[in-house]
């Protein structure tokens, strides 16, 4: 394989990993927050409805810790193609 394709198998493998963390950032804050908030809040958790918890803080946690599952995934895929800073 040389370096033009090592490249572009390289990008793709990136945008895969944007698209399924993306996916489920748009599930939890649009789908959790907004079209099934119904029946997530016949769920409670700690006094509050779960539905309104992703509404108002949930999404912002899960969008956090997809973040750090990103830089993660990033930094092995750089290691893997020999692109890593280090």
């Amino acid at each position: 394989m040389n370096n033009q394709e090592k490249m572009t198998e390289y990008w793709k493998k990136n945008l895969r990993f944007l698209a399924i963390l993306l996916s489920i950032w748009f599930l939890v804050s649009y789908g959790f927050g907004i079209l099934f908030v119904d029946a997530l809040n016949t769920i409670k958790i700690g006094g509050f409805k779960l539905g309104f918890w992703f509404a108002q803080q949930g999404s912002i946690y899960v969008f956090v810790a997809l973040i750090f599952v990103y830089v993660n995934w990033m930094n092995k895929l750089d290691k893997e193609y020999d692109v890593h800073e280090d």
